[in-house]
């Protein structure tokens, strides 16, 4: 849980609910071609269901004051890695930022595969 005060009042944001944004922020991003589960949690639950999840392949850690998201991804054959991870950084801290209003410090793009 990541909570933070306001002149109103505390907001609290879950991790899930924070993995789930960033997730559907990166999926809609060009040439990414899917998600990868990044640990054991993730992959079981992977082969046991069929349906597509969204905070898969997506690490928060932190705070309000300093966010790390680490994202693990498989991009589309042929597409510039580069310039696919920068967008994502861009898209990541833009769209936590002005969804919640928390600065996300650090962004990790790992590429787990390639898709044709």
């Amino acid at each position: 849980m990541i909570s933070y005060e306001t002149m109103t009042g505390t907001v609290t944001l879950s991790k899930e609910y924070l993995s789930k944004l960033i997730g559907q922020a990166v999926t809609s991003c060009f040439g990414v071609a899917g998600m990868m589960p990044n640990g054991r949690k993730q992959r079981i639950f992977g082969l046991i269901s069929k349906k597509e999840k969204l905070e898969k392949g997506v690490t928060v850690s932190g705070n309000a004051d300093q966010l790390n998201v680490v994202i693990h991804i498989v991009v589309t054959y042929g597409m510039n890695i580069n310039a696919i991870a920068k967008s994502i950084v861009h898209k990541v801290k833009y769209v936590v930022a002005e969804t919640t209003g928390i600065k996300v410090k650090k962004v990790t793009v790992k590429v787990d595969g390639i898709k044709e």
